[in-house]
């Protein structure tokens, strides 16, 4: 007669915290949103110049962590935008944008421009010193590692999400010397 294994002790399992919502594939968005945040990530700004907006259009800035590079031959990056965020709308409508990889200094210019529920950013670029793009008119962050102004190549809806691939039309390097803005476990950090 064989013996079943005995079941491990409930305190080995995991089990989803009250209140943590499994989704039907078993996952919660607070586990996975914990188990996320312990990828450090990059830090950027991305920018558009909004056209349409007022005689002389209005600049949008937007803090973001899920941006990588795609390939090298062509240039191609992909940022995610959260479906229906004004950067999402906007750049379904502006074909051309920009990104600016942030110094370890900057987290000031990230923790400004990831403010949820704001008017407008035109005060949130009062005082942070910026060129603008020559190909997509959008600003440029003074002191950055690098800077990209890319046009966008497809648009894939992904969950919540709307991934956006970008050709690179430009780069510059700013600052190449200084160290990367990281984000990790809810935080902005500094490597090392």
């Amino acid at each position: 007669m064989q013996k079943t294994p005995a079941s491990p002790p409930v305190t080995d399992l995991a089990l989803p915290r009250a209140g943590a919502v499994p989704h039907a594939e078993g996952v919660s968005a607070d586990e996975f949103r914990a188990a996320m945040s312990r990828l450090a990530a990059g830090v950027v700004l991305v920018t558009a110049h909004d056209p349409d907006d007022g005689p002389r259009g209005e600049d949008v800035g937007m803090t973001a962590t899920a941006f990588l590079s795609v390939s090298l031959d062509p240039p191609l990056v992909l940022v995610s935008l959260r479906n229906g965020s004004r950067m999402d709308d906007l750049l379904e409508e502006v074909p051309v944008w920009a990104v600016s990889v942030l110094a370890e200094s900057q987290r000031h210019v990230a923790g400004r421009f990831a403010m949820k529920g704001r008017i407008s950013d035109r005060l949130l670029f009062a005082d942070v010193p910026y060129t603008r793009g020559e190909e997509s008119g959008a600003p440029l962050i003074g002191g950055a590692l690098a800077t990209l102004e890319c046009r966008t190549e497809s648009r894939v809806v992904a969950g919540d999400h709307t991934l956006v691939i970008g050709r690179v039309l430009t780069v510059g390097l700013p600052s190449p010397d200084g160290g990367p803005l990281t984000y990790f476990r809810g935080r902005y950090r500094r490597l090392g």
